[in-house]
């Protein structure tokens, strides 16, 4: 007869967010363990019965509300860890640091060290130096493993400028909020500062780009990588104006555009030929950017149907430079 395998312990694993130490050295080491794993931010802090015969691994950090969960059921656990990939038990390590980081240093993790040391944890470290400097705590060394990029990205743009669209701006922002939730996959890039960086704080894989002198901005838009670029238009004074070089940007740096109806852009459209128009509503424009993201063929499509219109407008531009030349 058979014995059934010993269950592994379930693993608790305690970090600040989502960040490079646990990728490269933590999950690697659990995978190849097979352990079950329960990954919590500092503020996912379960009830004590949880924590019966299970292993808890600290990253980098001690938040003082799991210090005192420890404290409280040290003799429930199977095993405690402490991993740091810096120096950060010593104060001296972090000097000429900025005082932020200090500070931070000194809640989670200074503070915290006197603790450890009374709860006996395993040790473990990134580097040869950190083993030797911590002998007496009987550091054991974990070693990097390479990790591959998530599944390739589809980047969203929209680079309106923030003197002249902040409307634009905040209305895409629940637009943008729930194509990242729906495609994992999906990723938005936005030019800004400090005020649309707040307003897109707490989404996934948002990136925002300081405000660009156009010189710049040529060399920032050839960079290789964008699929969809979005163009709304609000109904304000100001976007009767507007041009059709937005529709030139969004299609020379490889991408689809999404567009507004009524304005300049869409005079040069055609809907589902070399781009979307749509109607401004928040939900459309979900399923428009989706539609682009999720169907690599129908966006190659359009591309090359936009690339097609951009050599039609270029030789229109030139006729229409000559007649205007020559009076």
């Amino acid at each position: 007869m058979e014995l059934a395998p010993t269950p592994k312990p379930t693993v608790f694993l305690i970090e600040e967010c989502a960040n490079p130490s646990t990728d490269f050295f933590i999950l690697p080491l659990l995978a190849a363990g097979g352990f079950p794993l329960v990954r919590c931010f500092h503020a996912d802090v379960p009830e004590p019965e949880a924590l019966t015969d299970a292993i808890v691994i600290f990253v980098r950090y001690v938040p003082p509300a799991w210090a005192r969960l420890v404290g409280a059921c040290r003799g429930r656990l199977r095993a405690l860890v402490f991993f740091m990939d810096d120096d950060v038990l010593d104060v001296a390590a972090s000097a000429g640091m900025p005082l932020s980081y200090r500070y931070k240093l000194a809640k989670l993790a200074w503070r915290q060290r006197a603790w450890l040391r009374g709860q006996q944890p395993q040790l473990w470290v990134s580097t040869p130096y950190l083993v030797e400097k911590y002998a007496t705590w009987r550091a054991q060394l974990v070693l990097p493993t390479p990790i591959a990029f998530p599944e390739p990205i589809r980047r969203i743009f929209y680079h309106g400028s923030i003197a002249t669209h902040q409307a634009e701006i905040r209305w895409l922002r629940p637009v943008v909020a729930e194509v990242l939730a729906r495609d994992p996959q999906a990723a938005f890039e936005i030019i800004g500062k400090k005020d649309v960086f707040e307003l897109y704080r707490g989404l996934p894989r948002v990136t925002v780009v300081h405000t660009l002198k156009w010189p710049a901005y040529q060399g920032f838009l050839a960079q290789p990588g964008r699929h969809v670029g979005l163009n709304p238009l609000l109904d304000v004074p100001f976007n009767l104006a507007r041009s059709q070089t937005k529709f030139l940007d969004i299609t020379r740096c490889g991408a689809v555009g999404v567009y507004s109806p009524g304005g300049s852009c869409a005079a040069v459209v055609e809907h589902r030929r070399q781009g979307l128009v749509v109607a401004n509503e928040q939900a459309a424009w979900v399923e428009a950017i989706l539609s682009l993201t999720q169907d690599e063929a129908f966006r190659y499509g359009l591309w090359g149907n936009a690339q097609a219109k951009t050599l039609e407008m270029a030789a229109q531009a030139q006729q229409a430079n000559r007649q205007l030349l020559e009076g």
